[in-house]
């Protein structure tokens, strides 16, 4: 399965302010952690994948037909959790995927199977008969992950998937979408790097509407060689680097001094000074502040 943007383009205000500018990239199976601030433009491109938007310009396509050509047939493929989706508050939760799973045409059997699996994959099976004006805000995000994976879809789309969960179901999750994608196109978009860094085969980082990088995990920290540092300062040299044309990821209390975690192009000239393994936070910053 191949999922082929050329060109993608989506702009507002009469074509003067663009969401999404020239964004060209092949999606084959596996996990995509798609990275940038609010207002990137990641939404956006979720929406239009998903046929919730039409682009101004450029072509969807799936293993070489138009997405619009397919029609059902392709939102029949596709599972799409939102950022932002309004729930029936009076449906409990259990009530509330079978009802999904009608909207999404499964036969009773098959949605049966699917909303007792799911229900125990986002551990809400001891809340599946209570309302969702009493679920928690996690409890919420939990439920419509479910539905999104309710017809087992070939392309999973989610935004911002982890949000308002703890540590410990954010890595059930993770783990979940990372076991399921050997045979799906994931994308996963989100401003959280822990989110997507050990799970994705590539990474794409979106700053106003475009990809400034794209690339493996091992490949975007490779090229961040040279580029990180840590540095050990007085409080005199500390607000040298806060003034200077640095990015400080991290800022670390030591007795007598402090420990900078420092992102720059040039060598840092004062403290001591080494160097540092990169991390995808680093590049992050450096990406998106540059």
């Amino acid at each position: 399965m191949e999922l082929l943007l050329e060109g993608v383009k989506k702009s507002y205000n009469k074509g003067k302010t663009y969401a999404v500018k020239d964004f060209s990239v092949c999606f084959t199976p596996g996990v995509y952690g798609l990275l940038g601030p609010n207002g990137a433009g990641k939404s956006t491109l979720m929406n239009m994948i998903t046929e919730n938007l039409e682009p101004d310009s450029g072509k969807i396509l799936l293993d070489g037909t138009e997405i619009k050509k397919l029609g059902a047939d392709y939102r029949g493929l596709l599972g799409y959790m939102p950022q932002q989706q309004g729930v029936y508050e009076d449906f409990t939760g259990e009530k509330f995927l079978w009802y999904m799973a009608a909207l999404k045409g499964l036969k009773k059997m098959e949605a049966k199977e699917a909303v007792e699996e799911l229900l125990a994959v986002v551990n809400l099976a001891q809340d599946r008969h209570k309302k969702l004006k009493h679920y928690s805000g996690g409890m919420k995000q939990r439920i419509l992950i479910a539905q999104a994976l309710l017809n087992n879809p070939g392309i999973l789309v989610m935004d911002e998937p982890t949000a308002g969960l703890d540590p410990k179901e954010r890595i059930r999750i993770r783990n979940f979408i990372s076991e399921i994608s050997k045979d799906k196109i994931v994308i996963l978009a989100t401003h959280v790097v822990s989110d997507v860094e050990y799970i994705s085969k590539e990474l794409l980082f979106m700053k106003a509407g475009e990809v400034v990088a794209q690339g493996t995990p091992q490949k975007l920290l490779e090229d961040m060689e040279g580029r990180v540092y840590e540095v050990l300062v007085t409080p005199e040299e500390q607000q040298y680097y806060e003034n200077a044309d640095v990015r400080i990821t991290n800022v670390m209390l030591t007795p007598g001094k402090t420990a900078l975690h420092i992102v720059s192009d040039a060598y840092p000239s004062c403290g001591e000074v080494k160097e540092a393994r990169p991390n995808l936070e680093d590049v992050y910053l450096y990406l998106m502040e540059q």
